[in-house]
């Protein structure tokens, strides 16, 4: 129920009016039935532009840190986030992308929509990143069709670390769903996955206009992480004899 409140009363329609989202390709998007929607991930705001456009509830899954934050701003978030029906997944350990997996299918299998984005996380500097292969392990199991989906504008209005959004006009952009049934039964095909996650991601660029890098997002954010370590270490006092 909070769901539809959020949606048509409280943050859907201020959402609309804020940022005036141009909607394409709303129609690709199916009435009923299962089905995926994978876009890119630029800025939080994703989280909740994307429901106020569609027709159909959506669910995402969601990092569990936004389910377990301290203080009362940590309970707020997570509240949010369970009553608008988000899925906490643990992405730490070696068994986290089995649990999304298993998180998403259950979406699936109600005959609802679920909302993905394939680079796993948010991208730092803009550009689209390389696509884990869940998306398409997904797909390949339940049988449904992927709706790519780009979000552009979103970074600008809201890049990584600024609390706020500009209030700026953003596009939605929906493109043809994806049709991967010849790709039966090969879901435990390293090669076929892949290929899948592959063509995902370079409908989500044909989409973005973005610039495309055949990487991990995770690996490039720890790389300059660390690099930015290196070159500004800590500089500790000297400690002082007794």
């Amino acid at each position: 129920m909070f769901y539809y409140v959020l949606k048509y009363v409280l943050l859907g329609p201020l959402l609309r009016v804020l940022f005036r989202p141009r909607i394409e390709g709303l129609e690709h998007v199916p009435d009923e039935g299962a089905a995926i929607v994978a876009g890119n991930h630029l800025s939080f705001s994703d989280h909740f532009l994307m429901p106020a456009i569609l027709r159909r509830r959506i669910t995402f899954l969601a990092k569990a840190e936004y389910f377990t934050g301290p203080g009362i701003k940590g309970r707020l978030t997570a509240a949010f986030f369970h009553s608008a029906g988000q899925i906490p997944v643990d992405r730490s350990g070696k068994d986290a992308g089995q649990a999304a997996i298993r998180e998403g299918l259950g979406v699936l299998d109600k005959g609802e929509l679920l909302g993905i984005y394939p680079e796993g996380t948010r991208s730092h500097d803009g550009r689209l990143y390389k696509g884990k292969v869940g998306v398409a392990v997904m797909a390949l199991r339940a049988g449904v069709p992927v709706v790519p989906c780009a979000m552009v504008g979103t970074f600008e209005i809201q890049p990584p670390g600024q609390k706020l959004p500009k209030i700026k006009q953003v596009t939605v952009r929906f493109g043809e769903p994806l049709d991967f049934s010849r790709y039966a039964g090969m879901e435990n095909e390293k090669a076929a996955i892949r290929a899948v996650t592959d063509e995902i991601m370079y409908a989500i660029l044909g989409l973005s206009g973005q610039e495309y890098v055949d990487r991990y997002a995770a690996e490039v954010k720890a790389e300059q992480q660390a690099a930015s370590t290196s070159q500004n270490p800590k500089r500790f006092p000297p400690r002082r004899g007794r």
